[in-house]
Order: C-alpha cells, then sequence, then structure tokens
C-alpha cells in the first residue's frame, strides 16, 4: 500500500467512524486519531548483492534476502549487514553490560558454555555463516560475540535475574522482567471479511528499536520460506512478526513480572526460529517452542493458521503452559498473563491494578476490538496501533500504558514495570497483515512509531541527562510511511 493511498483510506475511514452519533460504548472504542503521516523515507537507489543473497533500503526498512544452505544464509546475512551489524553489536553490549553490572565477557561465556552446545547443528552453522560473512567484510566479531547477541533478550533479562537469585547477587538492583510489544489477532465474524487480521508493535529501547528495522525474507534450504522483521545479525525475528508459506501467521507479546529460567534448556532464539521455519499449523509451533523449552523470553504467542482461519493465544512459561483456540473470536496481548496458575506461580503480575501498562493496554484492546466487532481489517489495525488513549486517566496522551508506547513522555513509573521516569522505551514498529496477504506472503510495515511521532535524541538527552551513559548509541528514530513488503521484492527502478 502507498502512503498516499495508506492516508486517503484512514482518512475516509475516520470519516465513517466519526459520521454518525456514537453509543458511549462506541466512541470510547474508537481511536482519537489516525497515525501522522511521515515524511518518505530514502530508498537505495541500487541493491547489494552477495551469491544469491541482497540489500536495499525502503521506506526506513532494509530488505535482506538470504537464500540457500544455512551456512551460505548465515554468510549473506553477515556481509550484507557487516555495518548494521557492528553498530547493533555496539548498543546491545552497552545496554547489556549497564543494566547488569555484568562485563561482556560474562555473556560470551554464557553464550559459549550454556547456549552453544544446545543449538541445533543447522542453525550452528547458520551462525558460523554470520561470522565469516562478518569477517570476510572486515567486521571483527567471533562466534562468541554473535551467539550472546542473538540471545540478547533472553540473556540480560531472564538469565541474570535467576543467577541473581541463585547467588544471592543483586548488583544492581533488578526490576521487573520489562515487557515487550502490544499485539491482537482477530477472526470470523469479528473482522470485515471474516479472514484473520493480525497486527503487531515492537515495544523496546529506542537505543535498539531505532536499529531493529531488517525486512528478511530467507529461503532456507528445508522448511518453509519466510518473511519476518528482524533484528542484525539475529537469526529469529526476536520481536516475532512473521508469516511462512505453510500458512503460519506468527505474533507475540512477553509475558510482564515473569521469572524463571533452565540452564539446561535450549535458547528461546533458536526455538523462535525453528518454529518460524518448519511449523505449518498451530499444534506444530507449540510443540517446537515447548521442545528444551528454557523460560527465556517468555512470551504470550498470538497465531493464526490462514489455511483454518483458526487462531490462537499460546500462553508460554516456564512451569506452566495454555494454548486458546477459536475461529470466531480474538486473543490480544500487552504482556499480561491470563492463566490463573501462571500468574501466582511464575509472575509477580497483578491483574487488578488498572494503573499498570499491561493492564491499561488490555482495557484499551478489549474497547477497540469490542467496539469494532465485524469492521476490524488492516486499516483499522494501522489505527489500533497508532492509539494515545491511556484508559487510566481516561485522556488523550501518548505514554507508557497507551498502545502506541511513549515511555520518554512519562513522568511517573509505571508499577511493578521497572520502567524509570522518561525512559527512552516503547513502540518502535508497527506491522499488519491478513490472511490474503498471508497467502500472498506480504504484510505491511511501519518503522518508527506506529503514530508517525519522530523521537529527537538530541533534544532528549539535553533534557533528561540521567540517561546521557545511552548517548554513544542513542539517535533519533524517524517515522517512516506504512509500506508494503513481500517475498521476492526487489528495489523499484528509478523514476523515468
Amino acid at each position: 500500500m502507498g502512503l498516499l493511498r495508506s492516508i486517503l483510506a484512514i482518512s475516509l475511514l475516520v470519516a465513517q467512524l466519526t459520521a454518525a452519533a456514537p453509543s458511549n460504548l462506541a466512541r470510547a472504542a474508537q481511536p482519537k486519531s489516525a497515525p501522522t503521516p511521515a515524511p518518505q523515507a530514502k530508498d537505495s537507489v541500487y541493491e547489494t548483492t552477495q551469491d544469491k543473497g541482497y540489500r536495499f533500503d525502503r521506506g526506513g526498512w532494509i530488505y535482506v534476502h538470504l537464500e540457500g544452505s544455512p551456512h551460505d544464509i548465515g554468510y549473506q546475512h553477515g556481509y550484507l549487514l557487516a555495518p548494521e551489524i557492528s553498530d547493533a553489536f555496539a548498543g546491545v553490549r552497552l545496554e547489556a553490560t549497564h543494566n547488569t553490572g555484568r562485563d561482556w565477557e560474562f555473556f560470551r561465556r554464557a553464550a559459549r558454555e550454556m547456549l552453544w552446545p544446545k543449538i541445533d547443528p543447522e542453525y550452528q552453522a547458520e551462525l558460523q555463516g554470520i561470522v565469516d560473512g562478518l569477517q570476510a567484510n572486515k567486521t571483527k566479531l567471533d562466534l562468541d560475540d554473535i551467539v550472546a547477541l542473538n540471545a540478547f533478550q533472553e540473556l540480560a533479562d531472564y538469565y541474570v535475574p535467576w543467577l541473581d537469585a541463585q547467588t544471592r547477587t543483586w548488583i544492581p538492583p533488578r526490576p521487573e522482567t520489562p515487557g515487550h510489544c502490544s499485539a491482537f489477532v482477530a477472526t470470523g465474524s469479528w473482522t470485515r471479511d471474516h479472514q484473520i487480521v493480525m497486527a503487531h508493535s515492537n515495544w523496546t529501547s529506542y537505543m535498539d528499536g531505532e536499529r531493529w528495522n531488517i525486512m528478511f525474507d530467507i529461503v532456507p534450504q528445508s522448511g518453509y520460506r519466510m518473511l519476518m522483521d528482524g533484528f542484525p545479525g539475529v537469526i529469529a525475528s526476536d520481536d516475532d512478526f512473521g508469516v511462512n508459506t505453510g500458512g503460519l501467521m506468527i505474533s507475540e507479546t512477553t509475558i510482564g513480572y515473569f521469572h524463571g529460567w533452565d540452564p539446561n534448556g535450549k535458547a528461546e532464539f533458536v526455538r523462535a526460529r525453528k518454529a518460524m521455519q518448519y511449523a505449518g499449523s498451530i499444534d506444530d509451533y507449540v510443540k517446537i517452542m515447548l521442545d528444551g523449552n528454557n523460560g527465556g523470553y517468555a512470551n504470550d504467542w498470538l497465531l493464526g493458521d490462514r489455511k483454518t482461519g483458526e487462531i490462537a493465544r499460546f500462553e508460554l512459561g516456564l512451569k506452566h503452559t495454555k494454548v486458546w483456540r477459536t475461529k470466531d473470536g480474538y486473543y490480544s496481548g500487552a504482556n499480561f498473563p491470563s492463566d490463573p496458575d501462571l500468574i501466582k506461580d511464575e509472575t509477580t503480575y497483578d491483574p487488578n491494578d488498572s494503573s499498570s501498562g499491561p493492564n491499561a493496554r488490555k482495557i484499551r484492546w478489549d474497547q477497540l476490538l469490542n467496539g469494532n466487532k465485524g469492521k476490524i481489517d488492516t486499516t483499522l489495525a494501522e489505527i489500533f496501533l497508532a492509539d494515545h488513549f491511556d484508559t487510566y486517566t481516561k485522556k488523550e496522551g501518548a505514554n507508557r500504558r497507551t498502545l502506541c508506547g511513549h515511555g520518554d513522555t512519562m513522568a511517573e513509573t509505571t508499577p511493578g514495570s521497572g520502567a524509570k521516569p522518561f525512559e527512552p522505551f516503547g513502540a518502535v514498529s508497527g506491522k499488519v497483515m491478513d490472511s490474503r496477504m498471508a497467502q500472498a506472503m506480504d504484510f505491511i510495515a511501519r518503522a518508527g512509531h506506529p503514530c508517525g511521532i519522530k523521537f529527537d535524541a538530541a533534544s532528549f538527552l539535553a533534557g533528561h541527562p540521567e540517561y546521557s551513559w545511552e548517548s554513544p548509541v542513542l539517535r533519533d528514530m524517524d517515522a517512516g510511511p506504512w509500506t508494503e513488503f513481500r517475498i521476492g521484492q526487489h528495489m523499484a527502478p528509478p523514476a523515468q
């Protein structure tokens, strides 16, 4: 969908929604503003190639096609994205060492001794390929660095707190596991065409989020072809939005307030990549993710099977897991767990605290989805992801309780989140798709805040010197246009 077409469609929809005098419920369920139009991002004028792989820039994203054996895919990945991987590595290293009080050698050792021996040979070959491609392009990172980079979501936020508890070490004090992402999936009578509609916004620190702008089209030697967003140097999507040729539509949000880790388990990034590549059904996905579950990066997975129209919510803790399924309904995610046993045994989550970010966003998802039953499509989904209504204060205003999260605007700390005042953390991209798009292997994505607001790093740091430690890597996060991506895509020819 082109930018002009998207803006016109959204404007028409808002006009239709507000034309009649709505009921109180419908009024509460309506987004108060459409995504802000953003200037067209600067696109590539040529493609860079390496064997069967290639890359180009479009709409604020870097589109990367990878194809071949596991080592070939890794080599193309490392070679084509060498500058971005080096840059992302610097940010991840700074963030992990600052937040945990550990040096980088701690993470390298965990990657080498705890994670590497349990990684499937296919993905060991791909990871080694990334290293070989990086070194061929004059980037000096080794295998331990790349494995630790791939596990950056789970080592710092799951392994370290578990290790602290085991050794009674609390340096520095650890906040609750951070919550990442907002998402929904709907099907049947809830959607305009009775097909599956899925939407997701990635929530993370802005220093990571500004770099989380890779669009991977992967053709593996075995398994299904995949289209997914991702992070430089990481073999899984890691914010986990994607689709495969087996008909599976995949998204998730993190289980907030979670604690748990199994040092004998298999890394979550390996299981997530394997499930994206080999699962052709909801049952397949659940089975692969449970195999060797280490509790790392514990998520509520929102899944859709475009072949059957069935959707699922798969809550994957360490001690407890549960699957809900339907062909007529919706599931939402905003870092709130649902299984009472998991809540009691594996989290410190309070489902009755309406001031918490997860609960406020859960309420807002219910308002929007219930208030638009039978109308939900990808255009509405874009508007939902850009929503700035705070259900706790009952006011408009972007913050960490709104679906389009802006932690940098929030003076107070949301209860139990571990977030600090004005923390540069929030929604850093948006993605939407429906069943027809999944069949064609494409989806629509927006880099940056889904609402279109730009984050200005220099201005932020000038006003909040307490975050000056981020200054070596923190930079502007522009919002690109909503842009459609598909498998086998190439750079658009230059205008004549």
